[in-house]
């Protein structure tokens, strides 16, 4: 497993978000009269996945809100289920296509629920970031490392880096 600094770095949402195009590309070819019902509800259960599971790696520092994002997110992965097979059986989908998307989300389901109950090595809490010449306390670091740091001013009070590039 490598180094995970960010959600798309995550390979339940890199599968999440490649079944989704998939669907896309698949949604495409249904008649006009499933635009605003099957079509329009698979495309954004399975968007959905995405979102929820980006919003949870956000919400890290708060362990109950990122089983509760991941649930969600594993939801929609079960909706998204539920709508492939709608597909199938009016036609819109082969049974070969179906059987794999419906194995990609059951995978997908798979691996938010091993997030989901191992939530604690998600959820890491570091007390202290050191830095040379001066200490910063903090709840935990969870920070992406494009996000920019708070720096101490002179005067002991916190204050955001400029967000420009120098």
């Amino acid at each position: 497993m490598g180094l995970v600094k960010h959600f798309r770095d995550l390979r339940v949402y890199r599968t999440a978000f490649d079944a989704a195009m998939q669907i896309f590309e698949l949604s495409k070819k249904w008649p006009s009269e499933e635009r605003y019902s099957l079509t329009d509800q698979i495309r954004r259960s399975s968007r959905s996945v995405c979102e929820q599971i980006a919003e949870a790696w956000r919400k890290r520092r708060y362990p109950a809100h990122f089983r509760s994002k991941l649930t969600d997110a594993d939801s929609e992965a079960a909706e998204t289920q539920s709508w492939l097979e709608f597909a199938l059986r009016c036609g819109y989908i082969t049974k070969d296509q179906f059987v794999s998307l419906d194995a990609v989300y059951e995978s997908i389901n798979g691996g938010l629920v091993r997030m989901i109950d191992q939530s604690e090595q998600w959820c890491v809490f570091q007390p202290k970031v050191e830095e040379e010449g001066c200490d910063y306390l903090l709840s935990e670091q969870l920070t992406h490392s494009d996000t920019p740091a708070l720096t101490n001013t002179p005067n002991g009070s916190r204050a955001e880096n400029d967000f420009t590039d120098e």
